[in-house]
């Protein structure tokens, strides 16, 4: 499994407040923004992910940028690793993963889509 990138995922109520904070906390605005659902920030190395409206849950994850999605969800299966089948989002395809039992986050494995041009 080639991995290209590691970030975090947080979840908010309140997309535009968030941004506002982690703005002034990282020094600069987002380097993506789509409209109140999600926002990106890439400070150094990292990357870090708010998600806002339309997200799917409230824990906080790992998120995993591979260069072939469906040969990462293949190699984890062969490894024993139970996770949900790729789903295509508007920027994305990505599998997401319990991390461990009584662990509060999770791994989301994800690859974007050829058309949406997001760097990095």
């Amino acid at each position: 499994m080639s991995i290209e990138r590691i970030g975090t995922i947080l979840p908010t109520d309140d997309l535009p407040a968030t941004v506002a904070l982690l703005s002034a906390l990282f020094g600069g605005p987002p380097t993506f923004v789509d409209g109140d659902r999600w926002a990106q920030f890439d400070v150094g190395p990292a990357r870090v992910m708010v998600a806002g409206k339309d997200r799917e849950g409230d824990a906080a994850a790992l998120s995993v940028k591979v260069a072939d999605l469906d040969a990462a969800v293949a190699a984890l299966r062969g490894a024993g690793v139970a996770l949900a089948d790729p789903v295509t989002g508007p920027h994305e395809r990505r599998a997401a993963l319990e991390a461990t039992p009584g662990t509060p986050w999770s791994v989301v494995l994800y690859e974007p889509h050829d058309s949406a041009k997001i760097s990095g």
